[in-house]
């Protein structure tokens, strides 16, 4: 078994704290350790060190280096020369996982994600492994939903068929559907057929290799193309070569939305995507004035608001559902209900040339 860890984002709904060399994952955001290493903390139990692959960009590969702790082999980090989403990278590790070893069940995980309580989570996963490496399915782990979020993607189910495995049970998928508005969600919600898209996955890499045949010819023939170089010393020479070509798709909507062999099994173990700075709320346990404080600080008739201070001293007076973020070289001042829109700002420092804030 075989443990994919996607660590290549940018985190830009993080600025000022996230950064292009430190993005998200790689900072100590929960309050436990940095994203990745809690990762793969979690998984480890069921996936050795030496079966985890780390798949992120060139420009962090270095930094990524210095944050693990865990013993992964360094041929165990993929670094891709450019975004291509998440489709390019799970092929890509697929496609080492069959080169050496044949095939075997691969888990793919998010490295910036929260999860709460991760026995209940490894039971999920054992479960997801079961289904895949006695099936031909593909399994996605999806998340009982806990209130009308607008800001998730759903899995909608069947709860007439189903597969049972290690205690937990598995059911098919109808539909994968986009982050609704308000009063869908809420239908979602009262309906108990939809569960929150984790963006988990647990397959064998021939599966996934075959949906990617069928589903993404153009990308898959690209695959191919770099499969013979894959460990010897030519690897990072073709991927710079191929890489940019690659059709840049989400598995979500390149695959995981076209195949009829999708099962989804519902997880309860306290997650969240941790997407943006007002989803802290999640997270951490708020003060007796709805508020959530990281830092040095101090606040006086403020209510719901997150205050994240890095290196001075920042004071609130009356603020109300805002978000402070101090850094030793910018602040952001954000109320909290435009907390998706702080990758604008990166927008417009990457066509200011900003780059010292990048």
């Amino acid at each position: 078994m075989y443990g994919v860890i996607m660590a290549g984002g940018g985190g830009t709904r993080f600025w000022p704290l996230s950064r292009a060399n430190t993005p998200k994952q790689f900072l100590n955001i929960t309050g436990e350790d940095t994203m990745i290493n809690d990762t793969i903390k979690r998984i480890k139990s069921i996936v050795p060190t030496d079966k985890i692959i780390i798949v992120t960009n060139k420009i962090q590969k270095k930094m990524l280096s210095k944050v693990i702790q865990e013993d992964i082999p360094e041929a165990n980090v993929l670094a891709e020369p450019v975004g291509r989403n998440t489709a390019a990278c799970i092929g890509y590790a697929a496609m080492v996982i069959k080169k050496r070893c044949g095939d075997a069940v691969m888990g793919v995980f998010p490295s910036d994600h929260y999860i709460k309580d991760a026995d209940e989570f490894q039971r999920v996963l054992n479960a997801a492994y079961s289904i895949a490496e006695n099936t031909e399915k593909l399994v996605t782990i999806g998340i009982n939903p806990t209130f009308p979020s607008t800001g998730y993607g759903y899995i909608k189910y069947d709860r007439e068929r189903s597969i049972p495995a290690e205690g937990k049970i598995a059911y098919e998928v109808v539909d994968f559907v986009e982050k609704p508005n308000l009063a869908r969600a809420k239908e979602y919600l009262k309906s108990g057929n939809y569960l929150w898209n984790s963006g988990m996955f647990v397959w064998k890499a021939s599966v996934i290799l075959e949906n990617f045949e069928r589903f993404l010819p153009k990308l898959y023939r690209g695959l191919l193309e770099l499969e013979p170089f894959i460990d010897t010393p030519k690897e990072k020479t073709v991927v710079e070569e191929i890489y940019p070509a690659l059709q840049s798709i989400s598995i979500d909507y390149g695959v995981m939305e076209r195949s009829d062999e999708v099962v989804v099994i519902p997880g309860d173990f306290g997650w969240s995507d941790v997407g943006s700075w007002d989803s802290l709320g999640e997270v951490f346990p708020l003060d007796e004035n709805g508020n959530i404080t990281r830092g040095d600080f101090i606040a006086i008739d403020t209510r719901n608001s997150i205050i994240y201070s890095n290196s001075r001293l920042v004071a609130a007076v009356g603020l109300e559902n805002m978000i402070v973020v101090e850094t030793n070289d910018a602040l952001l001042v954000c109320p909290k209900e435009k907390a998706q829109d702080v990758k604008k700002v990166v927008e417009q420092l990457k066509e200011m040339g900003r780059n010292e804030l990048l």
